[in-house]
């Protein structure tokens, strides 16, 4: 599902990513990049409906850093906005165990990864003004701003 798609609306942003989850193997990460107010929240909800959760059960975890969503498949909601990069680095090994795990783990503000993550699926989300926006959707590969070895 690699490519570049519009969206009129939040309803629009996650109807991108619950076809996204369709298409995920059973273990997956998802990175998402964009400024505050892009949509990636949006967007992690329709990872969760796809993933047959309650996407209306979907919060920011700015504050507790993950939040876990069950159904069909298991969705864990990771938020490093507010890390420096030595706290990313003490939460590296928390972020490998749920890696490793069955279920899709969505990582909001990947920028702040210091090592990539092999095999994940790259989400920017670019605010164009009102409600429109760019989802740009690329395949495994290190991110933006990732080193490339950690």
């Amino acid at each position: 599902m690699q490519g570049i798609y519009e969206s009129h609306s939040e309803s629009e942003t996650a109807e991108v990513a619950r076809r996204l989850a369709g298409e995920l193997p059973r273990r997956s990460a998802v990175l998402l990049y964009g400024d505050l107010g892009a949509g990636k929240t949006a967007f992690v909800r329709g990872l969760v409906a796809g993933a047959g959760g309650e996407p209306d059960d979907v919060s920011s975890p700015t504050f507790v850093l993950m939040q876990e969503y069950g159904g069909d498949r298991r969705v864990d909601h990771v938020d490093l906005y507010r890390l420096r990069e030595p706290e990313v680095e003490d939460f590296a090994d928390e972020l490998a165990d749920r890696l490793a795990g069955d279920g899709i783990v969505a990582i909001e503000w990947a920028d702040r990864l210091t090592w990539p993550i092999e095999g994940a699926v790259h989400v920017r989300i670019d605010d164009l003004g009102g409600d429109a926006r760019r989802i740009r959707i690329d395949g495994p590969g290190p991110g933006p701003g990732q080193r490339a070895a950690r």
